[in-house]
Order: C-alpha cells, then sequence, then structure tokens
C-alpha cells in the first residue's frame, strides 16, 4: 500500500497476515510509535467488530487501523468515530461514483443499498508514559462481503477494480488526513456532525435502538454536539451514547 504524496505526516506499512491491524496499532503505541502510522492488512485472522463481534476479513477487502497519538482530550476522542465515517464515505464515492446508495449508519457502520459495506471500530488507552493512544480501525467489503449473516451485507466487486483495497486505501488516507485536520481536535465537530448528518441512514425515521437492557423505538431525529443519538419518543427526547439501530420490529441483532 502507497500513500499520496499529499498526505504529508502519515506512514503505512503493509502486512500479508495479521491477527489484527487494531492490535498490531496498538502495540506500536505501547512500543513508543509516535503515532499516525497506517496499519494494512491483506487479511486477519482474529478480526473483530464493535463488542468484540467477529470481523471477517478475506483477502480482496480493505483491513486497516490508523494509530493515532494524543489526537485529542480523551473525552473528545470518540468524535474520531465520526471524523472516519465521513472520510470513509466521501472516499468510497470518490471512486464509485455511488453518492445517496452509500449511507453512514449510526454510530460505526457504512452502509451500501441497505447493506453493511463498512465498520469502524475505535479504541484507546493511556499509555504509561501518560500519552494517549487511539487506534481508528476501519474494514471495507471490498471484493466480499460474507453470507449467513443475521442482518443484510455489500460489497463495491460490481465496481471492480475502480474500488479496489488499494485504491480505496489510497483515497481513504487522502481523506482522512483531511477531514482530521477539519475537525482540529473537536473544536470544528460541528462541521463533522453537519458532514455526517447529510449521509445519515434513517435520519427522521422511526427506528428502534437496541441497549444491553432493553429496546428503544422513536424517531432519529439527530446526532447531538457529543454524537450522542437523539430518539425522540411520546415520552420526549432521549441521548443515546450507544447501541444498535434497527428498522421497527426487526429481531435481528
Amino acid at each position: 500500500m502507497r500513500l499520496n504524496a499529499g498526505v504529508q505526516g502519515y506512514r503505512v506499512e503493509s502486512f500479508e497476515e495479521l491477527g489484527s491491524t487494531n492490535d498490531e496499532a496498538m502495540a506500536r503505541a505501547r512500543a513508543g510509535e509516535p503515532g499516525k502510522l497506517w496499519i494494512v492488512a491483506a487479511r486477519q485472522n482474529a478480526g473483530r467488530g464493535r463488542l468484540g463481534r467477529v470481523w471477517s476479513s478475506p483477502t480482496g477487502n480493505l483491513h486497516t487501523s490508523l494509530l493515532l497519538i494524543d489526537p485529542a482530550p480523551p473525552h473528545v476522542a470518540p468524535q474520531l468515530g465520526f471524523v472516519a465515517g465521513v472520510a470513509l464515505i466521501d472516499a468510497a464515492r470518490d471512486l464509485t461514483g455511488a453518492g445517496a446508495r452509500l449511507k453512514l449508519k449510526w454510530p460505526n457502520d457504512v452502509l451500501f443499498d441497505g447493506g453493511k459495506l463498512a465498520g469502524i471500530l475505535l479504541e484507546a488507552t493511556q499509555l504509561p508514559g501518560g500519552a494517549f493512544a487511539c487506534v481508528v480501525g476501519i474494514g471495507v467489503n471490498c471484493a466480499s462481503c460474507p453470507e449467513g449473516l443475521p442482518y443484510p451485507a455489500s460489497d463495491l466487486s460490481t465496481f471492480g477494480a475502480a474500488a479496489s483495497r488499494e485504491n480505496l486505501f489510497s483515497a481513504l488516507a487522502t481523506r482522512f488526513a483531511a477531514t482530521f485536520e477539519t475537525w482540529n481536535a473537536g473544536k470544528r465537530f460541528s462541521v463533522i456532525r453537519e458532514a455526517w448528518l447529510a449521509s445519515a441512514a434513517g435520519l427522521g425515521a422511526e427506528i428502534e435502538v437496541g441497549l444491553p437492557e432493553k429496546r428503544l423505538k422513536g424517531r432519529f431525529k439527530t446526532i447531538d454536539a457529543q454524537g450522542r443519538l437523539v430518539l425522540e419518543a411520546e415520552a420526549g427526547e432521549t441521548n443515546i451514547e450507544a447501541g444498535d439501530i434497527f428498522p421497527p420490529n426487526n429481531a435481528a441483532g
């Protein structure tokens, strides 16, 4: 994998196989890596998504993680999921011209024609020396998508070589660098929030949000200034930190 000449200050290391690009990035952080390092693997044998879910990681798809050291105060760092989402959907649109067929699903997915195309996994830790390490893990179904899942999945194979993992990584790295700069350690999250909402799946619609202990029903009103989902129901509004969105009466997940 190569970075475009315009992506200054970032580096990339590529591997044929890793257990997890997130794990490799975090190990680099603990070993003193200064950050802005992309880790890319042709395949993973222990890829994972949010809440420890298995992430299928075959050859042909994009498996990458970006290590950032002290990108923002820890309480602001979760916004990086929205930064990555905006950068990724813009990169995919650059390559495919798919426009509104690509959507962002709160909190950390990208959809293509309604099927899950990509997932984003944020992990962070305070290092012994006091630095704050963030890893932004991104998995994209470029060449294929898994079957037999409890939800629809999609990939970019219909776009052929234009949407290869190599091309998508190059476009993503460029878009992320620009979006990260715009975000400015959270000082301009309002700009990122507006861009995210412009591509949000289900915005204004009736949804169900799966929480560990229950499900809530209501209208997806917006995301607030912290990135929380604002659910509007008869009893009032609820701000939700994390959860899974489903169409009403969907039992999947």
